[in-house]
């Protein structure tokens, strides 16, 4: 038996979290859809390390990506539908 939406559960597995996503909105509305551990740590009050592990999970669901700017990685939201679900969630 083939399992439908397996790829689409996981990303909302992965969005089931409070500090998961208010980690998106903040990329989403902060510096164009781009932003550094250190602007999203300044932002939700939650310590660096806790973020950092919140990130990880995102980005190994393919949510988000980072690119090096200078020392720090800048992170934004790749993944178009999750975009649609938090303008969702926001009604």
């Amino acid at each position: 038996m083939k399992i439908k939406y397996r790829k689409e559960s996981e990303i909302l597995k992965a969005l089931a979290h409070p500090v998961r996503l208010q980690i998106i909105e903040t990329i989403a509305k902060l510096r164009k859809d781009e932003c550094s551990v250190t602007t999203i740590q300044k932002n939700l009050d939650i310590p660096q390390s806790t973020i950092s592990q919140h990130l990880q999970i995102l980005r190994n669901k393919g949510i988000i990506d980072g690119s090096k700017k200078g020392i720090e990685v800048c992170y934004k939201v790749i993944d178009k539908r999750v975009t649609e679900i938090m303008q969702i969630l926001k009604k």
